[in-house]
């Protein structure tokens, strides 16, 4: 296995419990998983709660993500590698914040997130070049946070509901 040297805490924060090594595209399933967990645990939410736990959520999974991200990589010898989609988490989660429960504005954050992963516009570009774990995660954050603006420009203008 490719990151078998990294500890197992960290091989399995990284990967989302082995969604990154799934084929093709885990960035994707990732992604898409983390919309239905975050589903999943909204529902049963007061509605009050939901906001500050998607960011304490999204908080912890990139201060725990950023370590984990760092430690595997550095064992598979690579900067970023594809099966490390604990950023994915963290952007995905973002791009959630503060949005009604519905099977459209949760597909539109899961479009919206993967576009701004993939385009990465300035400044998401630059951050993939901080070192190790950081520049891992905080591209991602980035995309995360341009979803996440542009959700709640499409939900405020009433394109989205």
């Amino acid at each position: 296995m490719e990151d078998a040297k990294a500890p197992l805490w960290a091989t399995l924060i990284a990967t989302l419990f082995g969604i990154g090594h799934m084929r093709p595209g885990p960035g994707t399933w990732c992604s898409a998983a983390t919309v239905l967990l975050w589903a999943a645990l909204a529902y049963g939410l007061p509605q009050s709660l939901r906001t500050p736990v998607l960011v304490a959520l999204a908080i912890a999974v990139t201060l725990i993500g950023i370590p984990a991200a760092t430690r595997t990589a550095r064992a598979a010898e690579k900067k970023d590698p594809s099966f490390v989609v604990i950023d994915e988490v963290a952007g995905q989660l973002i791009s959630l914040i503060a949005i009604p429960l519905k099977w459209q504005t949760f597909l539109a954050g899961f479009i919206l997130f993967r576009v701004f992963d993939i385009l990465k516009p300035p400044p998401v570009r630059q951050l993939e070049q901080l070192p190790d774990g950081t520049g891992i995660v905080l591209d991602d954050v980035g995309a995360g946070i341009y979803a996440v603006a542009v959700m709640q420009l499409l939900l405020h203008l009433g394109l989205l509901k």
